[in-house]
């Protein structure tokens, strides 16, 4: 998650202890997928048509959709991935990248059903949403993707300077109570400055080309608060490339659509989803 928003960030991640299932820690619902660099963490719910959620990056788990998985499974089963190094995810030993996090995300979900899916993204799982409807077409259906935008050069100020400026010493010293709470599910907390590390190089490249949006065949919904962070002349750019899209600026929100307008959020998703 790339903003300024960092302290919002972290207020709402320390609300997501409401509630009684473990999001991201339920051994009830939860597997690994060896991909043979990795064991990929998901968590299934429900029964139904599948969908598939890909949370946002170092900041994320599972437990960013508390509030969109009970009602999702009602009617469809929830498919959640935790994305490489995240949560109780293995970092493995391949350089981070959109790909990488698309490609195991298509190997879990393979994995797990021969159905097609909807895809849902928050952030970097936005981003790595459109590399998985672009690079494997016959298995995405419909994609949203909520605040997933074209790289490091569309943000300035305090959101530049905040990946500027990030690494696993800044984490240590600015941010214990967050490293504390995200290592208590690392595998290997020895690598933790590595993960942070990694993702830091990820975020100052382009994340997603033109190219690769213009090659999404499925029905797509792009989705983002008025105050993203990124402007929004970005996320209209990107709607443009699109063969099917579709484009919804939440107002009134920041990057965290989910947490500040959810009732909104959810009814565009659903709608969306239902549309035949």
């Amino acid at each position: 998650m790339k903003t300024s928003l960092i302290f919002i960030i972290i207020f709402c991640l320390g609300s997501l202890a409401y509630g009684q299932t473990p999001y991201g820690n339920n051994p009830s619902a939860g597997g690994y997928y060896n991909t043979g660099d990795a064991k990929i963490y998901y968590e299934v719910y429900g029964s139904g048509s599948p969908v598939v959620l890909l949370h946002g990056g170092i900041y994320g788990d599972i437990d960013e959709f508390s509030g969109l998985i009970p009602e999702l499974s009602k009617s469809h089963q929830v498919i959640a991935i935790v994305t490489r190094g995240h949560g109780r995810s293995e970092l493995g030993h391949t350089p981070l990248s959109y790909e990488l996090f698309a490609q195991d995300s298509y190997q879990v979900v393979r994995h797990l059903t021969t159905d097609s899916v909807t895809v849902i993204g928050f952030s970097d799982g936005a981003i790595a949403g459109y590399h998985f409807a672009a690079d494997h077409p016959e298995m995405v259906k419909k994609l949203i993707a909520i605040g997933g935008n074209f790289g490091y050069t569309d943000y300035s100020g305090g959101g530049k300077a905040f990946m500027d400026n990030l690494s696993g010493t800044w984490m240590r010293k600015n941010q214990p109570k967050i490293v504390a709470a995200r290592m208590t599910l690392m595998p290997d907390t020895s690598r933790f400055d590595e993960f942070i590390d990694g993702m830091a190089r990820m975020w100052h490249g382009v994340y997603v080309s033109k190219e690769k949006i213009a090659a999404i065949q499925c029905p797509t919904l792009i989705m983002a608060g008025q105050y993203d962070g990124c402007p929004i002349e970005q996320y209209v750019a990107l709607y443009r490339l699109l063969h099917k899209g579709q484009i919804a600026i939440i107002p009134g929100s920041n990057h965290l659509v989910m947490f500040t307008k959810p009732a909104l959020t959810l009814e565009m998703m659903q709608a969306f989803m239902d549309n035949k």
